[in-house]
């Protein structure tokens, strides 16, 4: 049997007629019955009864026509999916991200680019950035977003967003009236710090080595809004990536500026291969964002 003989017997069970069946496809009436007969050879059994002229599905038609649905829907899902990685490379999109940008940027950026590619599935993984290197380089995902402290060896990287960062306290700490901290503000405060691995903590105790001051660290974590909410719950003040403490400044976290400034640095990170269309699509979409939210602007600045 071949997808032309399925698809005469479809439009013969769909229409009725063979010649209903002939016109909705576009050929003769003795095609049809030619398909037919010739699939009903193949399969061993008669698809239809015949009689004066007029053909009526056997019990095996009908159970037979179950399954040739199945099979053509499949087809038609294949057909498009070709249409897609024509058109764009890749029927699908596969991208990851850290957790500072996963309720904000990411998906915002994702609902861009399905505004103008409806038909594309997208899949979102939120993960560390040492384990989104790993899927990038396993080629797992087809782009992603990390931090730069990872290894790009293997991976193809390039700068994508380089954003100021804030302190964070809560309400009634003793910075809250200060404009901006200063180092010296911070000798000997209880301090939530990054984890160690963190290239904006090692920033950060540069600085403090500079002029001579020891926050004294009483939590380590590895993300930003686990900062923020141990911040709120009074364990001490924190260097946060203020993207990530949008969400809590309506639960009463304060921002406040460094002097001097302190970075958080992220990548856009590619398996070392030729970029799709929707992968091009999809980072202009992040890029958009990216600078929709004015991340290198002052903490004043942002929303």
């Amino acid at each position: 049997m071949d997808v032309r003989q399925i698809e005469a017997y479809q439009a013969v069970m769909t229409y009725g007629t063979t010649s209903r069946a002939a016109e909705a496809l576009g050929v003769s009436q003795p095609a049809i019955s030619k398909a037919i007969m010739t699939l009903e050879r193949s399969i061993g059994f008669k698809l239809f009864d015949r009689e004066k002229g007029r053909m009526s599905p056997t019990a095996e038609g009908h159970l037979f026509f179950r399954e040739v649905e199945m099979s053509l829907a499949g087809i038609a899902k294949l057909r498009s999916a070709a249409a897609r990685i024509r058109d764009y490379g890749s029927g699908d999109l596969r991208i990851a991200c850290l957790s500072a940008f996963s309720t904000n940027l990411v998906p915002n950026a994702i609902g861009r680019f399905q505004r103008t590619s409806p038909d594309i599935a997208v899949s979102f993984y939120v993960r560390s950035s040492s384990a989104i290197r790993d899927m990038v380089a396993a080629n797992q995902v087809d782009l992603a977003i990390a931090a730069d402290e990872i290894d790009t060896t293997g991976v193809e990287a390039t700068p994508f967003a380089t954003i100021r960062a804030a302190l964070a306290i809560y309400p009634g700490h003793p910075l809250q009236d200060r404009e901006s901290i200063v180092p010296a503000d911070l000798d000997h405060l209880p301090f939530v710090a990054l984890a160690p691995e963190d290239t904006t903590r090692h920033e950060a105790e540069a600085m403090f080595a500079r002029h001579g001051v020891a926050p004294r660290v009483v939590v380590e974590t590895a993300y930003s809004s686990t900062i923020c909410a141990l911040v709120l719950a009074g364990a001490g003040c924190g260097i946060v990536d203020p993207v990530t403490a949008i969400g809590y400044l309506e639960r009463g976290l304060l921002l406040k500026p460094l002097e001097p400034a302190v970075h958080f640095r992220t990548l856009l990170v590619y398996p070392p291969k030729k970029k799709s269309k929707l992968v091009h699509h999809m980072t202009a979409s992040l890029c958009l964002e990216r600078d929709k939210l004015a991340l290198n602007e002052p903490i004043a600045r942002l929303p």
